[in-house]
C-alpha cells in the first residue's frame, strides 16, 4: 500500500473517527457512511473477531481497503467486564453516561486498590474482502477506575479512567497527549510499522 491510498474507516463512532483520523493523518480516511455501509452486528466473542467482521463488511460494500477498530474497557474485579460489550454495557443504544453510571454502580464500595482497569484496542486492516492475511495490531492502556467522572475531553469511559502517570482522568488529558498514551495510539503505531513492512 502507498501512503496516498484511501482507507474506508469501518466505524460510525464520532470519537473513534476523530482519533483515528488524527493518528493516521498520512492516509486518506473515508468514513464508511459515505458508502452507505451499515453498522454490522458484532457477533464475535473477542475484540479481534469483531474488528475483522467490521473491516470485512466495509471492504465488501466499498470495494476498497478497510480499517476497523474494536476496543473497550476491561475491569479485572468485574471478571473483565464490560469488555467487548463496553459500548452497550447498560443495554443496546446506551449513552456514555448510562454506561458510566452502571459501571460505577457495579464498583460501589470497591477500594481504589482493587479498581485496576485497562483499555484495549484492536485495529484490523483488510486490503480486500477476501484478504487471507489481514494486518492486526493491538494496544493496551493500563489505569484504574475513578469514583466519579472528571474532565470534559475524550469520549466513552474517559471521564472515569484514571491515568496513573498524569494523576488525572483520560478526559482531562489534551488530545495530543491522550493519543500518545492511549490504547488506540499504541495499536496505530504498531499498524503503521506493519504497513511499512508491507510496502
Amino acid at each position: 500500500m502507498t501512503q496516498t491510498n484511501s482507507l474506508v474507516l469501518a466505524s460510525g463512532n464520532a470519537g473513534k473517527i476523530k482519533e483515528l483520523q488524527a493518528l493516521l493523518s498520512t492516509y486518506s480516511l473515508i468514513p464508511q457512511t459515505q458508502f452507505n455501509v451499515s453498522e454490522i452486528e458484532e457477533t464475535g466473542t473477542t475484540f479481534v473477531e469483531n474488528a475483522i467482521l467490521k473491516a470485512r463488511h466495509a471492504a465488501r460494500i466499498s470495494k476498497l481497503p478497510a480499517i476497523a477498530d474494536d476496543s473497550g474497557l476491561v475491569v479485572a474485579t468485574l471478571n473483565d467486564a464490560p469488555g467487548i460489550y463496553s459500548a452497550r454495557y447498560a443495554g443496546q443504544g446506551a449513552t456514555n453516561v448510562e454506561n458510566i453510571t452502571k459501571l460505577l454502580r457495579e464498583l460501589d464500595g470497591v477500594p481504589l486498590t482493587q479498581r485496576h482497569a485497562y483499555f484495549f484496542c484492536v485495529l484490523v486492516l483488510m486490503r480486500h474482502v477476501d484478504d487471507p492475511c489481514p494486518i492486526i495490531a493491538q494496544g493496551r492502556w493500563d489505569g484504574y477506575i475513578l469514583e466519579q467522572p472528571q474532565g470534559e475531553y475524550g469520549f466513552g469511559y474517559d471521564p472515569i479512567f484514571g491515568v496513573s502517570t498524569h494523576n488525572c482522568s483520560a478526559a482531562e488529558l489534551p488530545f495530543d497527549i491522550k493519543n500518545s498514551l492511549s490504547h488506540r495510539g499504541k495499536a496505530l503505531s504498531q499498524l503503521q510499522r506493519e504497513l511499512k513492512k508491507a510496502n
